[in-house]
């Protein structure tokens, strides 16, 4: 800076000014040197390339992705997933070729297995069975042990793989008739049985049912799949009809209605729908939910 009141102070070889003065002071006019603004120059160039070449502005739902379309975040997320899948099928491949039992016996194809079921089990199954597997009216607890066709490792995979009512060969195919729909039953003995199987858990039937009708319909028409005791028969996928949970609803009305209508349930067969892992991954999974036997 110069003394502009006092140019006779300055130096003889003093730059010139920019012709900016404040308050007496002037600015001189000090270039900066050429490297220096060759070098910023470069790098404006550089900038609007980059710009051009790869993913650089943001967007509304995403970002421009460049001329190049690369991105050195999606290059290293495609290796991760590259390892992920190495490593998967390497396990995956174990699940396959194990049985269920050898599954549950190897704690790393367990935990593999668990994990598997889970993701399955979320993408497949939560949709009937619901998030937390505990069901809903016409699709199972998978939490509690009321099976209807067996909670072992093994008979759970068969369900999954073949399902039920599915028109699969190996499927599972017990009905549950319409006596009264079909006029096997009147109403009067539908009520009664209906209150009948519903005061073995201590549940109140239709308003003034005979109960002792009940028992002899029962004896007639129901022990033959349900057992004398009422205890169910996993062969023939007859539910236990003595203990507390229905899978219909426990109501009167709604016992009755199965007894006069029917149920033909269908469980879908993922044979041929998931791989031999994930099947074998699910049972291990829903086993492992609590009420497996």
């Amino acid at each position: 800076m110069a003394n502009a009141a006092h140019p006779d102070r300055q130096p003889p070889s003093a730059p010139e000014t920019t012709g900016h003065e404040w308050d007496g002071i002037a600015e001189y006019n000090n270039p900066l040197p050429r490297w220096w603004l060759y070098g910023l120059y470069a790098t404006i160039v550089w900038a609007v390339g980059y710009w051009v070449a790869y993913p650089a502005w943001p967007l509304v739902s995403g970002y421009t992705a460049g001329v190049l379309g690369y991105s050195q975040r999606e290059s290293v997320l495609a290796e991760v997933e590259a390892v992920r899948q190495e490593r998967d099928a390497r396990g995956q491949a174990q699940l396959a070729s194990a049985s269920v039992s050898e599954i549950r016996a190897d704690p790393a194809l367990l935990r593999l297995a668990l994990a598997t079921g889970k993701a399955a089990f979320g993408d497949n199954c939560a949709a009937c069975h619901g998030t937390s597997a505990t069901g809903r009216t016409g699709y199972p607890n998978l939490q509690d042990d009321d099976w209807l066709w067996g909670g072992t490792p093994e008979e759970i995979e068969r369900s999954i793989r073949f399902g039920a009512r599915s028109g699969n060969g190996e499927a599972h195919v017990g009905d549950m008739p319409a006596f009264g729909r079909d006029g096997v039953l009147t109403r009067a003995e539908v009520e009664a049985v209906a209150s009948y199987v519903l005061s073995l858990s201590d549940r109140p039937g239709v308003p003034g049912a005979n109960l002792e009708k009940g028992s002899e319909v029962f004896a007639g028409n129901c022990a033959g799949c349900h057992g004398d005791n009422a205890k169910g028969n996993p062969e023939l996928g007859a539910p236990n009809l003595a203990d507390r949970i229905w899978l219909y609803g426990s109501s009167p009305q709604q016992v009755a209605a199965t007894v006069s209508n029917g149920r033909k349930g269908v469980m879908p067969a993922w044979e041929g729908r998931l791989d031999q892992a994930t099947i074998k991954s699910l049972a291990v999974y829903v086993h492992g939910l609590g009420g497996g036997k």
